[in-house]
């Protein structure tokens, strides 16, 4: 495999540059902050600091690398200039350009099951940024003739990423029969999947890294409380949650989709190693009591 290039080498670009560098390939990670370099550096990565929105930026040097995108859009807007900006900056011709996108660009499919071949329907800001970016990706892709990749995630778990304070809180969810479907990807999963469509993925082809069992939100909040041994949340009906939900979780509630991992699984060359949530909460929390 090429050298790796991870830009916003956040905790996700970490695992990655992990994995590579146990089987033998080193991996520079591009970020912002002093702090998150000097902790690249310690776990033996090699590290370029540099703020995507500080345009024009220095010189990029991706030269037969493997690139991975990974840096967030901005906080609003429907545009995605950043990513405009390190394009820009590249120096040389990576063999190969993956960036990380959201299966929010697929909008509300009324708890539906779509795939890759699915129309894009965007609707909120987030969404509409990263379509935005994956379009300027493969502008240039074409353009400067190098092969690239697209990954819709949805939402991502892990041990630090679980919604523990919201529970503990007493947060309240959407009753069960009208709560929307949400999918998610484990952490560890999504940075092996990453490393792997680099070699067996096709240019200029969209997947979608999922774990292919969507649950309803509801039925996710309730069981990482029973997994952490808390108490179930209290159920409410989409007027009361209206009043009592921030605007950002509102959003989410509005899209309700099932996502197909069919694609992925016929492409990358390994299993899942936690093909469901209760795989990958056991690993967590152990078996419920």
């Amino acid at each position: 495999m090429a050298k790796i290039v991870i830009a916003g080498c956040g905790d996700i670009g970490r695992r990655i540059a992990d994995l590579a560098a146990s089987r033998g390939t080193p991996a520079t990670g591009i970020v912002r902050s002093g702090e998150s370099c000097e902790a690249l550096q310690k776990a033996g990565h090699a590290c370029l600091q540099m703020d995507f929105g500080d345009a024009p930026l220095p010189p990029v040097d991706v030269d037969g690398c493997d690139l991975l995108y990974l840096a967030p859009p901005p906080r609003s807007g429907e545009t995605d200039p950043l990513i405009g900006n390190f394009l820009d900056a590249m120096q040389g011709q990576p063999r190969r350009f993956l960036y990380l996108s959201t299966t929010g660009v697929y909008g509300d499919a009324d708890g539906g099951w779509i795939d890759e071949t699915t129309p894009v329907d965007a609707r909120a800001g987030r969404a509409k940024r990263r379509l935005d970016a994956e379009r300027r990706v493969a502008e240039v892709a074409e353009a400067r003739g190098f092969d690239h990749l697209i990954i819709r995630v949805p939402g991502i778990y892990g041990p630090e990423r679980l919604p523990l304070a919201k529970i503990r809180d007493r947060q309240p969810v959407l009753e069960a029969s009208i709560a929307p479907f949400t999918n998610r990807i484990h952490e560890d999963d999504l940075a092996a999947i990453a490393l792997d469509l680099l070699v067996t993925g096709e240019s200029g082809e969209i997947y979608n890294v999922t774990d292919g069992n969507p649950s309803t939100m509801t039925e996710y909040f309730q069981t990482v409380a029973r997994y952490a041994g808390l108490e179930p949340l209290p159920e409410i009906d989409m007027q009361a949650a209206e009043r009592q939900l921030s605007a950002g979780m509102l959003s989410y509630l509005r899209e309700s989709r099932k996502i197909s991992n069919a694609k992925l699984m016929r492409t990358i060359g390994m299993p899942l190693r936690y093909p469901t949530l209760t795989d990958g909460l056991e690993a967590i929390f152990g078996k419920p009591s």
